[in-house]
């Protein structure tokens, strides 16, 4: 099949190398020359495991190309993707003007039937606009009776992982009341589900709550063990072992369920926010999932506070080592990263911060730019990039874990307790076990991992233990 997609951003890049690799021919269109420059040279313009090969390969075979020509791409595929930005409004709203755009540029152009495909995250009721807005387009040209269908078709990529979940997706949604339509995407998606039928066609609105839904559900899961883990660490409990627990029950599972320095990226954060903006216009109170959002924001400063508990709110003088900046491993996207939050709390109480991500150091370098323009340039000049992990520890009061990324999951512990000022670890990801730091000298401030902490909170009918009141 010809497909076109509108968008060369991770969505859409995403989506055309594996349309592409499942025989389709597709163009990519996007107005940013430079970016489509690049993508025809073979190079791609994000860290994502596995795409850059998927793209050079389908470049290589003709069925993946590039352009900037707006005719020429709606004029190639029946099905055109819209698979475009919707960045966060300052009331948490999904901004939609570049998916509007895109639905007004494809009505402008078309000629013939047309499945406007909307693959981006957008709120309920978007399929109707984007219906708006092509028929808009296509009266100025005197072709109101032009037929053509909008769906909606969420993607559910995660970030480090969106090849494999492209290609063997455990779910595709089609929100379209168009038959001509639906039988379109169920030949495109036929080659991606030959093992079972995983298509599920419902109402556009429908498919537009599903992804929100979806994402908010993952949010909260993130939010209720991050609240769950600070009780743990007021009662003296593990909230590894409290996961490892509630996770064995099929009811629950295993995913999604790990306490951390708080969810960032391109989607939770964003889209937890434009569903909260949703339900305040509907009136519906969402009261659940405010606090997830509110209990992740404070949960970003829970490394910076706990730093500032252990050597004093004033830290002038003292150095950090951060490992991670992304804000998960396998990916560049320092969207909403908690390493953004934290090395501000640091810089700001006076800090030095050397630190290091595998892959996020020029993006990193951006973000931090932007987040810490409200500091002094002397303040901003205490962070310093480094180029290998053990580049950040000589000299320094602490190592921070930021970033769960494979390289710090087991490193030199020996060298550890002798290269930093002080053998000082704060886990932000619980990556290491607290017994065996402790058992070679190396102090341990995890997340929710009060078995190893003074209790605060004095339990009349539980005896305290001398285990864990061990610091």
């Amino acid at each position: 099949m010809k497909v076109t997609v509108v968008g060369t951003g991770y969505v859409g890049l995403v989506t055309a190398a594996c349309l592409a690799e499942m025989g389709n021919h597709v163009l990519g269109l996007d107005v940013d020359e430079a970016k489509i420059a690049l993508l025809r040279a073979g190079q791609v313009p994000i860290h994502e495991p596995g795409l850059e090969a998927v793209v050079r390969r389908n470049a290589a075979a003709g069925r993946l190309q590039f352009t900037t020509d707006i005719a020429a791409a709606v004029a190639h595929g029946t099905l055109q993707f819209i698979g475009v930005g919707t960045p966060p409004g300052e009331d948490g709203s999904a901004d939609l003007q570049h998916v509007l755009a895109a639905a007004g540029a494809i009505g402008a152009a078309m000629t013939d039937y047309k499945v406007i495909v909307n693959k981006s995250t957008v709120p309920v009721g978007t399929a109707e606009r984007v219906r708006a807005s092509v028929h808009a387009a296509l009266c100025a040209r005197g072709m109101a009776d032009l037929p053509f269908a909008v769906v909606s078709n969420p993607e559910f990529l995660k970030e480090g992982a969106a090849i494999e979940d492209c290609m063997r997706p455990d779910r595709i949604i089609v929100g379209a009341d168009d038959e001509r339509a639906v039988l379109l995407l169920r030949a495109l998606y036929m080659p991606f589900m030959r093992n079972h039928d995983r298509l599920q066609v419902m109402d556009p609105r429908s498919a537009e709550l599903t992804k929100y839904a979806a994402n908010a559900m993952l949010a909260t899961r993130i939010s209720f063990m991050n609240e769950l883990a600070g009780l743990a660490e007021q009662l003296g409990a593990d909230i590894e072992q409290v996961r490892r627990g509630i996770g064995s029950d099929p009811r629950i599972g295993t995913h999604f369920l790990y306490a951390g320095a708080g969810y960032g990226g391109s989607c939770f954060p964003k889209d937890v926010k434009a569903l909260l903006h949703t339900a305040r216009a509907a009136e519906v109170p969402l009261a659940v999932l405010a606090a997830v959002d509110q209990a992740n924001a404070r949960q970003k400063q829970v490394l910076a506070d706990k730093i500032a508990a252990r050597f004093g709110d004033d830290l002038q003088g003292r150095r950090f080592a951060l490992w991670g900046l992304a804000f998960k491993p396998e990916t560049d996207d320092m969207r909403e990263a908690p390493s953004l939050d934290l090395v501000h709390g640091l810089l700001a109480r006076g800090a030095e911060v050397l630190a290091y991500d595998p892959v996020a150091q020029a993006t990193g370098r951006a973000a931090l730019d932007e987040r810490l323009r409200d500091l002094p340039m002397t303040t901003r000049r205490r962070l310093h990039l480094r180029d290998h992990a053990h580049d950040v520890l000589p000299g320094t009061d602490a190592l921070v874990v930021v970033t769960e990324w494979k390289e710090f999951r087991n490193p030199d512990f020996d060298h550890l307790r002798a290269t930093l000022r002080q053998p000082i670890v704060f886990d932000g990801r619980n990556l290491y076990d607290p017994g065996l730091l402790a058992a070679m000298g190396i102090e341990y401030h995890g997340i929710g991992r009060g078995a190893s902490t003074p209790h605060r909170v004095a339990l009349t009918e539980v005896p305290r233990r001398e285990s864990a009141l061990a610091d």
